[in-house]
C-alpha cells in the first residue's frame, strides 16, 4: 500500500526513473494531488496502480510534471545580450563552431531562438545546437516546429519574416533551415550523463522547481560540461548563490562564466 507522498515518490522513481525527491515538495505535491484528485482516484495507491498499468496516463502525467512553459525571445533584454555580447565573445574565444546546449528545452522555442540569433554571426550550416528535455512528447512537438502565432509575438520582425511562414488557423511553422540546426534528445538532468566541451549552456526557468541539494548537483554537472571561459545562461529568477564553488563567476545578470576546469 502507498499511504504517503514519500511512498508514492519511491515507487514512481522505480517505475519512471523520475526522482521526485529532488523537486521542491510544496510545489510538486500540490501538482500531483491536483492531478489525481481531478481524475477521482482514491489516494496515492489507487493512482499509482493506474499509472503502472496505463502508458498513456503515465505519459500525460510526466508531461504535467515537467511544467512546459515557453515562448520565443522570452525576456528580450537577455536575448539581446546573447546576440550582441555573448555570441561575439564566444566566437572570439572559440571560433565559429560553437558547441551549444539548450537544457530542458521544452517546446523548442529556446534552441530555435539560439539558432536564429547565431545565424546573424555565422553561416547557418556551421550551427549545431543540442536541445534536450525530460518529456519525450514535448520533444516531438519541438521537432515539428509548429506554433501558435502569439508564441512569436515578442520575436523581432526580422526573425519572424526570415524564418516563419503562416500555417493557417492562427499557427506558424519554423523554416526547415533552422530546424536542421537543432538536435533534439531525451535527457534527465538528475540522472543521465551530461555532454562535454560546451561553450554555451542555456537552462532557464527550470532550477526553481528543484531542491537545494538537487540544484547543487546539477550546477556542478553543468560546470563539468563546460570548457573554461564558456558561458552559462540562467533564468530571471535563478541567481546562483556562491557560483565560485561550481567554478563560475558572474559575467553580468543571468550570465555566468566558467573560470576553471573542475
Amino acid at each position: 500500500m502507498l499511504n504517503t507522498y514519500e511512498d508514492f515518490k519511491d515507487n514512481f522513481y522505480r517505475l519512471s526513473g523520475i526522482d521526485l525527491h529532488s523537486y521542491k515538495e510544496s510545489q510538486m505535491k500540490r501538482r500531483i494531488d491536483n492531478f489525481y484528485t481531478r481524475r477521482k482516484f482514491n489516494g496515492y495507491d489507487d493512482f499509482f496502480m493506474a499509472l503502472s498499468k496505463d502508458d498513456e496516463m503515465q505519459k500525460e502525467f510526466t508531461g504535467y510534471l515537467t511544467i512546459n512553459v515557453s515562448e520565443f525571445y522570452r525576456n528580450p533584454p537577455q536575448w539581446q545580450t546573447v546576440e550582441k555580447d555573448v555570441y561575439p565573445a564566444l566566437i572570439d574565444r572559440f571560433g565559429k563552431h560553437l558547441k551549444i546546449w539548450s537544457a530542458a528545452c521544452s517546446t523548442g522555442d529556446e534552441p530555435y531562438t539560439l539558432a536564429m540569433l547565431l545565424a546573424e554571426h555565422v553561416p547557418l550550416n556551421q550551427i549545431d545546437i543540442l536541445a534536450t528535455d525530460l518529456d519525450k512528447d514535448i520533444l516531438e512537438k519541438a521537432q515539428e516546429g509548429r506554433y501558435i502565432e502569439k508564441s512569436i509575438a515578442g520575436l523581432p520582425k526580422i526573425y519572424k519574416d526570415k524564418y516563419f511562414v503562416s500555417d493557417g488557423d492562427g499557427f506558424v511553422r519554423i523554416s526547415d533551415e533552422i530546424k536542421k540546426r537543432i538536435t533534439f534528445k531525451h535527457h534527465n538532468l538528475l540522472k543521465d550523463p551530461y555532454p562535454r566541451g560546451m561553450h554555451l549552456i542555456v537552462c532557464r526557468n527550470v532550477m526553481i522547481y528543484f531542491t537545494e541539494e538537487a540544484k547543487e548537483r546539477i550546477y556542478q554537472n553543468f560546470s563539468d560540461a563546460m570548457v573554461d571561459k564558456g558561458i552559462f545562461f540562467v533564468g530571471s529568477t535563478e541567481q546562483i548563490i556562491g557560483p565560485q564553488k561550481y567554478g563560475f563567476k558572474s559575467a553580468q545578470s543571468f550570465f555566468y562564466e566558467k573560470t576553471k576546469e573542475s
